[in-house]
């Protein structure tokens, strides 16, 4: 199967995710989409409450999917609807207390930059919608100006970015609706909503040229409903706008012919709730390419001091073997690792040669699965700004290391659109790299950063078989 070019997808709930939800796997020269912003608040959207939120960053190649593939996702839909209606309230069971309501297309798609994680442009998005109790029951109401009041609103599960743009041409109903599809089988959902960014559209308020179906716009949102429609998702509504910025008129493309003019996306409740909650809003994608993006000035200063150093390395190991017992030069690896980390907290960077002492480290096998547990500590930050900086100044196998510790802090604390590049930069750096993929196929399959908990007790487990218990906290 083949991911759309540049797609990004985030997760709306704190505990349960979209099943494609950031990140896409696709082909080795594909980008993935990418996961983000798995927050404790929901949206509420006129009466359909919009939960927790997941974003991915699809941003890859699309292939078409055989029927085969997308009859076993809408199976597999229908089965993960029955279980979560047999088993434990899910997260969309109940609006959240901190919710946020959205109660027309205007302030939905106001808030899709904090959503998102940056404001999108040429760009499809979609909200996957998740049934509470409350919506489903009399007197439930559609999502956005629908007829009368509606009292509980769905959540939003999930957001998903697709760009316009492919490689192969322009984005197509068909390269989306796999994915769409495999998120919503991964939460029980059967409605999304639709959002076109692009420049390039032109508002079709002349109702003797919008008649046909409003454009290109119209045509790809209807062609998705129609897809989606296989499946037994139904795509609610859809809207276009030429740009997420203040003033800009917004259109419908399904169902009554609607606009309005868009308000400010930096002054929306769901902005300063994803800003409470510590969840970044990006000026654009460039920020997230640029923390990936390798400095070659220091990644060969770097270089030139690794092999001495690789190699004094390799000779402590020796002797500890020999001494009958590997695991102190282990022990001490680790260590060192926590001090530079500790260092980085207070403001410390590490110079070249320190930076090829952990890299050194970090091929020891027991010293990179205890860092697994350090997005659960104090040094959470500290360690990832760690993980950025090798990223930038390593190549190869190292350089995939460093990224797949960094996309799975980012995946930890829901940034999907951050976990999704450095994964995809740890794949290119090496394309066999295993947690890269692993944790790649979770962000592509909606695993909530609740379940990553596993791989937290792992690296705790890794350094106290050193001796070293990272659950203390700093004196």
């Amino acid at each position: 199967m083949t991911t759309p070019a540049s797609a990004e997808l985030r997760s709306a709930g704190p505990s349960a995710g979209p099943s494609a939800s950031p990140a896409l796997r696709a082909a080795p020269s594909e980008s993935r989409p990418q996961t983000r912003g798995f927050g404790p608040r929901g949206v509420g959207l006129g009466g359909v409450g919009l939960g927790g939120f997941g974003l991915r960053d699809a941003g890859c190649s699309a292939r078409e999917a055989p029927p085969p593939y997308r009859a076993r996702i809408a199976r597999h839909a229908a089965g993960a609807r029955s279980a979560c209606a047999e088993g434990a309230p899910r997260f969309g069971a109940r609006i959240p207390p901190g919710a946020v309501h959205i109660h027309n297309p205007g302030d939905l798609i106001a808030a899709m930059p904090a959503l998102v994680g940056f404001p999108p442009e040429r760009s499809l998005i979609i909200a996957v919608l998740c049934q509470t109790a409350e919506s489903g029951s009399a007197g439930a109401a559609s999502p956005v100006d629908g007829p009368g009041p509606v009292e509980e609103p769905e959540l939003i599960d999930a957001v998903a970015r697709f760009d316009l743009d492919q490689p192969q041409g322009s984005l197509r109903a068909d390269m989306v609706a796999p994915y769409v599809v495999q998120v919503c089988a991964g939460v029980g959902a059967a409605r999304v909503l639709a959002i076109l960014v692009d420049d390039r559209g032109v508002v079709p308020l002349d109702e003797r040229r919008s008649r046909s179906g409003r454009g290109p716009f119209g045509a790809l949102a209807r062609s998705l409903r129609r897809e989606l429609a296989a499946d037994e998702i139904e795509v609610a509504d859809a809207w276009a706008v030429s740009a997420c910025e203040p003033g800009q008129v917004w259109w419908s493309l399904l169902g009554p012919r609607r606009h309005g003019i868009l308000p400010d996306p930096t002054a929306s409740a769901v902005a300063m709730s994803q800003v409470l909650d510590g969840r970044p809003i990006r000026r654009s994608r460039s920020e997230l390419t640029d923390l990936v993006a390798t400095d070659s000035r220091r990644q060969a200063e770097v270089a030139a001091r690794l092999a001495e150093v690789g190699a004094a390395a390799g000779a402590r190991f020796e002797q500890a073997v020999r001494r009958g017992d590997p695991n102190s030069y282990s022990r001490c690896a680790l260590q060192y690792v926590l001090r530079q980390i500790e260092g980085m907290a207070v403001g410390s960077e590490p110079d070249p040669s320190e930076l090829a002492e952990l890299v050194a480290a970090l091929r020891d096998p027991t010293v990179r699965d205890a860092m697994f547990a350090l997005p659960a500590g104090e040094y959470a930050e500290a360690a990832e700004r760690l993980w950025i900086t090798l990223t930038q100044t390593t190549d190869g196998p190292d350089r995939a290391e460093a990224a797949a510790l960094l996309g799975y802090h980012a995946y930890t604390r829901g940034d999907g659109p951050l976990a999704g590049v450095a994964l995809q930069a740890a794949r290119a750096a090496a394309p066999g790299h295993p947690m890269a993929q692993l944790l790649e196929t979770s962000l592509y399959m909606g695993l909530r950063p609740a379940h990553l908990k596993r791989l937290v007790r792992c690296g705790y487990e890794a350094a106290l078989d050193l001796g070293i218990n990272l659950r203390r906290t700093r004196s």
